[in-house]
């Protein structure tokens, strides 16, 4: 037999409305509100637990200890989050909930709308149903949640998305299929060439919109900015070769090139030999000083920035270019060669 346990806020687990978001955890046995419709569904539930949207928020911390501590008592093979709809505060409690489930191992389906917070909060941890924006839609999630939990719990396959109902995870896996990388890849462009665009690869990710073009390249100031691992001979200040926590600044005023065997590319994720032969290729400061004495950009920046863009989490790559930029404004900077790997 499997235990099935359940995740609700003080709403759907009838402990109150908005008087009782601040209400601690609880376990509850057996299904409670769109639990019950779970068990219609043909997925039993053992036990409820539900916290209150304000304390979860508040206390998430203790929230998540208590919450997660009675999982683990109960044995849970599976868990299921909501449907937290079009709520904030529910769906956020949902994903996190979801992402520490799933990081200790235990198969979690939830739903919500697909721009819920929820949704990045739980880190592909979790099999996410989309729902609409309110309880409208239960009819037709809670039967997408109860088969892809039945199967989990069981230890059986989950299909794919459009298979089975539930949101990209942004995970890629190794599978065996009948035609060639070559074969996908003409099959995908000829469909784009007609209109229908689509991908193997979910892109994620903000959507940053880009500038508009600089009008007059001769009167601007110039910086170059590299996450290819740049750095002087030795690697002085250690920038870390993946996982980089930080960027670095290096001077290059009156510099017309960056001489091999005076710097070298630390990234972990390339063969680095020909760029330590010219790590002009890394960072072109010659191609960009020739411009420059030809009158076609004003001025080259001081010093050039330089990270390792390898296995480095996102949030920490935001950070390092809203901190390297705002130097750059600082500065006066209005254009930037940024190369990559």
């Amino acid at each position: 037999m499997s235990t099935v346990v359940h995740y609700l806020n003080q709403f759907f687990a009838g402990l109150g409305a908005e008087e009782a978001a601040d209400h601690r955890p609880v376990h509850l046995d057996g299904p409670q509100g769109p639990g019950r419709g779970l068990a219609g569904a043909g997925l039993t539930v053992d036990a409820t637990l539900a916290c209150g949207d304000d304390f979860f928020g508040e206390h998430e911390a203790d929230a998540l200890a208590t919450l997660l501590g009675w999982i683990e008592e109960l044995d849970a093979d599976v868990l299921v989050c909501g449907p937290s709809f079009g709520s904030g505060r529910y769906g956020y409690a949902c994903g996190v909930l979801a992402r520490e489930a799933g990081r200790r191992g235990i198969p979690v389906v939830a739903a919500m709308t697909s721009d819920s917070p929820g949704v990045l909060a739980a880190e592909g941890a979790a099999y996410i149903v989309p729902t609409g924006s309110n309880v409208a839609g239960m009819r037709d999630a809670l039967p997408v949640v109860a088969s892809i939990a039945t199967k989990l719990a069981a230890g059986e396959t989950v299909g794919g998305p459009d298979e089975e109902g539930y949101l990209p995870r942004g995970l890629r896996v190794n599978a065996l299929v009948d035609r060639t990388g070559a074969e996908r890849a003409i099959d995908l462009l000829l469909a784009k060439l007609a209109g229908d665009v689509a991908t193997e690869v979910a892109p994620s990710g903000d959507r940053v919109s880009p500038p508009p073009p600089v009008d007059d390249l001769a009167s601007v100031r110039l910086a170059l900015v590299t996450e290819a691992g740049c750095v002087p001979q030795g690697n002085p200040d250690r920038l870390p070769t993946r996982h980089a926590n930080v960027w670095l600044r290096y001077d290059v005023a009156g510099a017309e090139t960056l001489a091999a065997g005076d710097y070298e590319s630390v990234h972990a994720g390339f063969d680095t030999a020909a760029a330590n032969a010219d790590p002009n290729r890394l960072v072109p400061l010659d191609a960009v000083r020739a411009l420059q004495h030809e009158g076609r950009i004003g001025v080259v920046h001081d010093g050039f920035y330089t990270t390792s863009g390898v296995d480095t989490p996102v949030a920490t790559a935001a950070r390092h270019g809203q901190e390297i930029a705002a130097e750059l404004r600082e500065a006066q900077v209005g254009a930037v060669i940024l190369t990559g790997t």
